[in-house]
């Protein structure tokens, strides 16, 4: 690269919910210099030479040709850039949260899905300052799920209550009540954006639930009256 160039970067934070293990995290590993042979996070390079109309087209175009998983959330985190990050000289990345489906299957072996608690932990060391975006975007998610049903779009299309509550908790990093999540599904079906199957599952202790159906109005997430840690 000539040192009067910048790199520039769209990178993909991509997020499963496994039912057992939470949350994992989308990495690839890398085909060539710096860093070959390591996982990192999957990400195309922007330049005049690409025929991406804008970000996110560019950020479309890394899952669809590197990570290779398709988006049920995308949204963009923030840029970052400085002359350290990257061992060729100056470089920038534009990041994006992504959540996928829990069915989500990977068809190369130069995929994998980590826990994303061994990355944010640094025992599972990135390359780059991918560790970094990879808290920002958690960050972004824990924000957001707070106020939100993000979350919901790391499940199936037909959940229940309990399943949804793993899903929060997961994504904020705390326990919540049970009782509140159930008051802000209510408040999505009225909406419109869930809706009752009238069936149920029989879990193997315990009640059966109610499955609910997630039938989102729009791209975005559902946005409550009220955080739900209140």
């Amino acid at each position: 690269m000539n040192s009067a160039e910048v790199l520039a970067t769209v990178d993909i934070v991509a997020l499963r919910l496994h039912p057992e293990r939470g949350l994992e995290l989308l990495l690839i590993r890398r085909a060539q210099a710096p860093f070959e042979g390591q996982w990192a996070l999957p990400g195309v390079l922007i330049n005049g030479r690409c025929a991406d109309h804008g970000l996110d087209d560019a950020a479309l175009r890394a899952l669809r040709e590197k990570a290779r998983v398709q988006p049920a959330y995308m949204e963009q985190v923030a840029t970052v850039g400085n002359a350290v990050r990257d061992p060729r000289g100056w470089s920038l990345s534009v990041f994006y949260l992504v959540l996928v489906a829990p069915d989500t299957e990977l068809a190369a072996g130069d995929l994998d899905f980590v826990p994303l608690d061994a990355v944010r932990g640094e025992r599972f060391a990135l390359p780059f300052d991918h560790t970094q975006l990879v808290q920002q975007a958690c960050e972004r998610l824990a924000g957001k799920s707070v106020y939100s049903a993000l979350p919901l779009h790391l499940l199936p299309e037909r959940f229940t209550v309990a399943e949804a509550l793993k899903a929060f908790e997961w994504s904020i990093g705390e326990e919540i009540q049970h009782s509140s999540l159930r008051g802000r599904l209510e408040r999505m079906k009225a909406a419109g954006w869930v809706e009752d199957t009238g069936e149920r599952h029989q879990p193997p202790m315990g009640r059966p639930q109610h499955v609910l159906r997630f039938t989102p109005q729009g791209d975005g997430a559902f946005v409550f009256d009220r955080s739900l840690l209140v």
